[in-house]
């Protein structure tokens, strides 16, 4: 299944809108924010956030076949994506005034699978102290 992120990653530059990739991939600091539609950065962004979602949703329950953790990183996930999409409009609605790190690293979390990086172990250290408990 991590496969399947790795497709996600490989071929996104031909199947979702990012105008960003190449302004963070040149010298960002000297150049204007590229143009961009809001509307159609949303949808792919969304997009791409929820193919990476379901891809490490089930690999979270194939890991640890346990419901309760999956509603959790539902409910998680979810809640991450209205308030990181809602940060990064925000930010770039100001034009980047803030800092072009704080985008950078928001667009990161929205268009990469990192939360199933972070996940996984904390579901893991919370299977071994339960385990240890009833022990």
């Amino acid at each position: 299944m991590f496969f399947l992120l790795v497709l996600v990653r490989a071929f996104a530059s031909d199947l979702f809108y990012d105008p960003f990739i190449a302004y963070f991939k040149n010298d960002f600091l000297q150049e204007s924010i590229p143009f961009f539609s809001g509307r159609k950065l949303l949808i792919d962004m969304s997009f791409r956030y929820f193919l990476n979602a379901v891809i490490s949703l089930a690999i979270i329950y194939v890991a640890f076949n346990d419901y309760e953790f999956l509603k959790f990183s539902v409910k998680f996930y979810v809640i991450a994506f209205v308030f990181l999409a809602f940060a990064f409009f925000v930010i770039l609605k100001g034009e980047l005034r803030q800092g072009y790190l704080f985008a950078f690293y928001i667009r990161r979390f929205l268009i990469h699978p990192i939360f199933v990086l972070i996940l996984l172990p904390a579901f893991y250290y919370k299977k071994i102290m339960s385990n240890k408990l009833i022990v």
